[in-house]
């Protein structure tokens, strides 16, 4: 069961479990994951431990970037389900001890948003977009030289209409970004986020968190010049602390898409009146390093403490490459720009490393994000040609496989069809996804499903205390957290040569077996009582 819904602070060291809806389960057959699939699934979730789910946006949308194109913020997509059953699965999961987080999209809607619409048709929604006349002897050239932000593209983010006006966008043309600056923009957010409240959502993230405000100039992208036209501007706090009002009138909370290598003016973000919490990319994108992610570590922890805020901890989500490949390849890192097809994987090794540091990332003093799948040890799958969907692929020039393979529907049942997804996937499973079955895995003890589960049972002994760094030899990893019954432990080896165990009184839990001399091996972590 998740942790009690009365749980101060829960948010502090919670296990958060981001259900990407369109490819969890399929409940009525027509190969799209939706919210009935995820109400069937409650019990599964509630088994695995975990104390909330984040749900990627679920609301009505063209779907021409995975549902970050919002049409309406307070319809849910019929693909997935109705507002009725929204409000079913938030109250069900309440009851079984889950609370639920939904995703708002800030910095642009989707270009079938009535806003948008009335827009086109010259009404004064212009004002809530960004449009301006062209440069050029006959306004031919885009009003500046942005880049998009889509990896590896180097298309332009303004589409020019027929009545010879630009409008903006930083990702693709069906995204027109929102103008910050006006009210009505932030009255109608506010309004969006109490909707979501008083529907029961315990907590908001929010994409693209540091992208919303604009310099009104929209000048040319200059690189080094502070400020930054359209990344980190002040503007923005403002902003989430009128946010921060409306959530702690419900007792919610925000954790932020923040992407920024400015230790001190990412914990801005986390000062006591804006966010509670901000994803931390460094640490999802270190390579399997024993110093660099004890760098990684470090670095979080530090830059939190002034602002008090709990860090987070990710490996995966829905836009990277799944855990057991990344750590299968000789580059363990992720960087949008290497991904590549055929990248040679071995996911033996992988799958050891991952196992290993889900052990490393679970007993960190913290909040965890679990992408679905990643409990099943998923590999990402790469997709036909012809079948990937992903507009990240399709704006790289076909050069870039996207962001679809980390996102094939999960296998639930070993000998079902189309492993136990319901209808035919929406994204083809690749041969062999059955072995993976949730059912399959609850069956075997070794499974990385019964590590999770196992885990998570163990996991609330850390809370929230400090962490502190114990000798070990070159490659090992090994700290102390405080627990409600003494010291626990936590061992990683990525050295090349087994390493003797600390003094403990106990074994908790191990991602492998120690070697016959009772050694940890490497690629292998274990949690022990002190």
């Amino acid at each position: 069961m998740g942790q009690p819904t009365h749980a101060q602070n829960w948010w502090r060291s919670a296990v958060i479990y981001q259900v990407y809806v369109r490819s969890f389960a399929d409940g009525d057959g027509d190969g799209t994951g939706d919210l009935a699939g995820v109400r069937a699934r409650l019990p599964y979730l509630a088994e695995l431990g975990v104390n909330a789910l984040w749900f990627n946006p679920w609301y009505l949308s063209p779907m021409k970037d995975g549902g970050y194109d919002v049409a309406d913020y307070r319809v849910i997509d019929p693909v997935f389900g109705t507002l009725a059953e929204a409000e079913k699965l938030i109250a069900e999961a309440k009851e079984l001890g889950i609370r639920t987080l939904v995703d708002i999209v800030p910095n642009h809607v989707s270009d079938q948003h009535p806003w948008f619409q009335a827009a086109l048709a010259g009404g004064p929604e212009r004002e809530l977009f960004h449009f301006r006349r062209g440069r050029g002897a006959h306004g031919e050239l885009p009003p500046n030289d942005w880049p998009s932000q889509f990896a590896g593209s180097a298309e332009p983010v303004w589409t020019r209409l027929p009545d010879g006006t630009w409008y903006l966008h930083l990702f693709t043309p069906e995204q027109p970004d929102l103008n910050w600056a006006h009210p009505a923009v932030r009255q109608e957010h506010e309004e969006i986020l109490r909707f979501w409240f008083e529907r029961g959502v315990a907590g908001v993230r929010i994409d693209s968190a540091a992208l919303l405000a604009k310099d009104p100039d929209l000048p040319d992208f200059v690189e080094g010049r502070d400020p930054h036209p359209y990344v980190d501007r002040d503007e923005l706090h403002d902003i989430y602390r009128s946010w921060r009002a409306v959530a702690d009138a419900y007792d919610g909370i925000f954790v932020g898409e923040v992407w920024l290598p400015d230790t001190e003016r990412f914990a801005r973000y986390l000062r006591p009146d804006e966010l509670h919490t901000a994803f931390n990319f460094s640490f999802l994108s270190c390579p399997w390093d024993a110093g660099r992610l004890r760098t990684s570590i470090d670095e979080t922890l530090a830059e939190h403490a002034p602002v008090g805020a709990p860090a987070t901890w990710v490996l995966c989500n829905h836009d990277v490459t799944r855990t057991v490949t990344r750590y299968g390849r000789t580059d363990t890192g992720f960087d949008f720009a290497t991904k590549a097809f055929g990248t040679p994987t071995d996911l033996a090794l992988g799958t050891r490393r991952a196992r290993a540091a889900a052990l490393l990332s679970l007993a960190l003093p913290g909040a965890v994000y679990l992408y679905q799948g990643e409990e099943l040890g998923l590999p990402e799958a790469e997709i036909p040609r012809d079948r990937i969907q992903d507009p990240m692929h399709f704006r790289s020039g076909g050069t870039d496989p996207g962001r679809d393979g980390c996102r094939v529907p999960l296998p639930w049942t070993g000998d079902a069809p189309y492993a136990g997804f319901g209808g035919e996937p929406w994204l083809p499973q690749p041969s062999g996804w059955s072995a993976y079955a949730a059912d399959l895995q609850a069956a075997d003890p070794g499974s990385m499903l019964s590590l999770y589960r196992a885990a998570l049972k163990i996991r609330p002994e850390f809370g929230d205390g400090p962490l502190t760094w114990l000798p070990a030899p070159e490659g090992v990893l090994a700290f102390a957290r405080p627990g409600q019954e003494g010291r626990l432990l936590c061992v990683v080896n990525l050295a090349d040569t087994p390493t003797d165990l600390p003094a403990h009184s106990r074994l908790l839990l191990g991602s492998g077996p120690l070697d016959p001399q009772g050694r940890l091996p490497k690629d292998t972590a274990v949690w022990l009582r002190g």
